[in-house]
């Protein structure tokens, strides 16, 4: 019998370790981090708690992200005030400017709405190539390169700017886009989670509309 047939007899014949259970006791096998050997019940009790600390970091873990998304949504939830109380445009784009800068930490926040007009930053012109860009989103998009010609929305920041991140903002059609950016490559990443960018989205694009003609 070769160690498979072993194997699959012990399994077909759980019986054995009562039958056997005293010679069960008598062997010894080796430590799994060697120097010695130990009985098999010892060894079992070890490989239990490898797998208990396995959980206690696997709960951690969930415990953590949590935390984290408990704290995300209470600062959605204050962006979300915050742009509810906002009276005009001037009002929206400060309540978004500041609140992803305090809030969120976000220091590169980049605006532009291509429906209505005024003095205002935000209804600068922007190129065709952006919009197009913005048009074609249809979800949050994270990079470590400015998309399309992007990059000169955030000025003379630009060739400092390490992440990106994209945003469009519609209501039923493409109104305009938030584009955020940080000199820290590892803030935004093309894998990360992107649920929160787009409720961000929804919210501040819903915020505009109501004072766009």
């Amino acid at each position: 019998m070769n160690s498979e047939d072993v194997a699959a007899y012990l399994k077909q014949h759980p019986e054995f370790f009562e039958q056997y259970a005293e010679m069960m006791a008598e062997i010894h096998i080796p430590h799994p981090h060697g120097g010695r050997t130990i009985p098999i019940s010892e060894r079992q009790i070890l490989t239990l708690r490898e797998k208990s600390k396995q959980l206690e970091s696997k709960l951690r873990e969930i415990v953590q992200f949590g935390e984290e998304n408990d704290a995300i949504s209470e600062r959605i939830h204050r962006i979300t005030l915050a742009l509810l109380g906002a009276t005009d445009i001037a009002a929206v784009v400060h309540a978004t400017e500041f609140n992803l800068r305090e809030d969120f930490s976000v220091p590169h926040v980049a605006l532009r709405v291509w429906r209505g007009a005024g003095d205002l930053p935000v209804f600068q012109p922007t190129s065709e190539a952006t919009r197009g860009f913005a048009a074609g989103l249809t979800h949050p998009l994270c990079c470590a390169q400015a998309a399309a010609d992007t990059a000169e929305l955030f000025g003379e920041s630009a060739p400092l700017l390490k992440s990106f991140a994209y945003v469009r903002l519609h209501d039923g059609e493409t109104l305009g886009l938030l584009a955020l950016a940080s000199e820290d490559a590892h803030r935004f990443y093309p894998e990360m989670g992107t649920i929160f960018l787009s409720r961000l989205g929804d919210i501040v694009a819903a915020a505009l509309a109501r004072h766009l003609v």
